[in-house]
């Protein structure tokens, strides 16, 4: 088999070595690009008969290029940046690295919420300009509601680590399932209007493209804060700005864009209050690239057995 690596793992060279050697001695070969720039993509994977690959989109033009195409190993939770429509037709088997960032996701979530809560932006800002006393004031996160917006993996997570900080946790999810004691079930339009902060875990696909718009902003209660750590289209990002312009919601912390970073200076969030921005890093550090690493490879590995792990297709 052939297995080509189209973006780096974010591993030392050593570790991917050691992952990769155990295949080099059954007789396969290996092949790792930093990242393919897309007009590189179909040079580099068109004889593979594994593709791997971490967040970049792999699409039907370069797809049906590859026609020895048998696996689509993908270092990451999500897989709505590969065309899995294509892989469905052709028989191509779509592993994901269920599990790798959960962790990871959820403690910046929690972050976030104590970093808009406690208004660090400002204060660190006043620090700066030489500023110590009269600090503009927060509030605590244990005092608040939370709503966890998708309650897979990730999402319950999140919600154990708010718990701990005292905090109250309700949760909307399409499909019920049992959740602990501390977590109140409710609807969506239930969840905007009691939460202090709505923090988004839900996956991309056709039932949450845009779930949080107009409407159920205007139902946030008033002084609410959002976090997305999810994907970038479950939200309206112009009606995110509006309700962040308006005060109507007092903050925002977002991770995930419809388009990856870098942003235009035009983007509707890079000039409203009180709102973090990161360049979708959520799911990155070490030890989650460490535990990507393995999951993909193990993924590999069960696949050539013949007893395939985290199939999404």
């Amino acid at each position: 088999m052939k297995i080509v690596l189209l973006e780096s793992l974010r591993v030392s060279q050593e570790k991917l070595d050691a992952l990769v050697q155990p295949l080099l001695k059954a007789g396969h070969t290996f092949e790792a690009y930093e990242r393919a720039a897309a007009e590189q993509q179909i040079q580099h994977a068109q004889d593979a008969d594994v593709i791997v690959l971490a967040n970049m989109p792999l699409k039907r033009d370069v797809l049906s290029h590859c026609k020895n195409l048998k696996m689509i190993d993908v270092g990451f939770t999500g897989i709505d940046h590969v065309d899995t429509d294509y892989a469905r037709e052709h028989g191509i088997t779509v592993c994901n690295a269920a599990g790798y960032s959960t962790s990871t996701v959820a403690e910046l979530a929690v972050g976030n919420a104590i970093a808009l809560l406690r208004r660090v932006r400002e204060n660190e800002a006043r620090c700066r300009d030489g500023k110590a006393a009269d600090p503009v004031l927060g509030c605590e996160l244990g005092t608040k509601t939370v709503g966890i917006v998708g309650f897979g993996a990730i999402g319950s997570y999140t919600a154990q680590l708010f718990h701990g900080f005292g905090c109250k946790i309700l949760a909307y999810m399409p499909r019920p399932k049992q959740t602990p004691d501390y977590v109140e079930s409710v609807s969506l339009k239930e969840l905007m209007q009691r939460s202090d902060i709505i923090s988004l875990h839900c996956p991309m696909n056709d039932s949450t493209r845009g779930l949080i718009g107009k409407e159920q902003l205007a139902l946030a209660k008033a002084g609410a804060i959002l976090i997305n750590v999810a994907r970038g289209g479950v939200v309206d990002t112009q009606a995110l700005a509006d309700a962040l312009n308006s005060g109507r919601l007092a903050g925002a912390a977002i991770d995930v864009f419809e388009n990856e970073p870098p942003l235009a200076s035009d983007h509707p969030l890079m000039h409203t209050p009180n709102t973090l921005l990161t360049p979708h890093i959520a799911f990155a550090s070490e030890e989650s690239m460490n535990r990507r690493a393995e999951i993909v490879f193990h993924n590999l590995e069960a696949w050539l057995t013949g007893k395939p792990e985290n199939v999404k297709v």
